[in-house]
């Protein structure tokens, strides 16, 4: 993990990583970070690690709760360059909404290419910032993110043990992350867009009673899953903080 950029403000450090090919950045607070719980954090289709509101959840993570937060560009997403098969995936789905189309098919192909790249990176990405001395293996370690991050997020926390609570949310539905979610234990939330035009809402709830987690909530709200309140922000906060403590009596 090569660090190129650093910049601070508003109590936050912002470092700009470079890890092989992934591109990364590091939120974490001015104050000092050691020991303090990592949320790693994925992105939508279509933009990037530093997308506003993936920056300004960052921020309210590392500024209320002394997290740290780390998020990376997934293939050809933000400063890394699409394959030729990216090409034709995004120009049929841009075909397909144009058109009025159907869009699962595909995003299903789409996305399962992008998870089987995905989930190594993030796992490297995972075993550079555990070597980083501020975080260490000890750290409680959390996973959030809706539609794709959700996509690529669900076989992440099926194979990676080191997740230990996760929000997901917003996401196509289809067989490889029905069964990613039948292999997931873990405290998890999961949010729920009540008006989504574009994914069905039965799908979405099927997914969350396929989780195999004891401790899961549903959270609904109503509009798209380009509308999600703030206060779900501030709801998923406390749900790592709670999961990142050890329980007392």
């Amino acid at each position: 993990m090569h660090f190129i950029a650093e910049t601070s403000s508003n109590g936050v450090v912002e470092r700009n990583f470079t890890l092989g090919e992934i591109t990364g950045v590091l939120w974490s607070p001015a104050s000092g970070a050691d020991g303090a719980p990592l949320v790693l954090m994925g992105h939508p289709g279509g933009l990037h690690k530093k997308a506003p509101g993936l920056v300004a959840r960052a921020h309210y993570y590392v500024t209320t709760c002394g997290f740290t937060v780390a998020a990376i560009d997934a293939p050809g997403h933000g400063d890394r360059p699409r394959t030729p098969q990216d090409e034709r995936w995004v120009a049929a789905l841009l075909n397909a909404r144009a058109a009025g189309e159907p869009l699962g098919p595909i995003i299903t192909d789409y996305n399962i290419s992008l998870t089987e790249r995905a989930v190594p990176e993030w796992q490297a990405t995972l075993d550079a910032l555990q070597a980083l001395p501020e975080i260490g293996t000890a750290t409680p370690i959390g996973y959030t993110g809706m539609t794709l991050a959700s996509a690529i997020g669900l076989p992440l926390a099926a194979v990676e043990p080191r997740i230990t609570a996760a929000v997901f949310g917003g996401v196509f539905v289809y067989d490889a992350l029905t069964e990613a979610a039948r292999q997931i234990t873990i405290p998890i939330q999961f949010l729920l867009p009540w008006d989504d035009d574009e994914i069905d809402r039965q799908s979405g709830l099927d997914l969350y009673d396929a989780f195999a987690s004891k401790d899961k909530t549903l959270h609904a709200n109503p509009g798209t899953h380009h509308q999600v309140p703030w206060h779900e922000t501030e709801t998923s906060a406390h749900f790592f903080h709670r999961h990142f403590t050890p329980a007392t009596t």
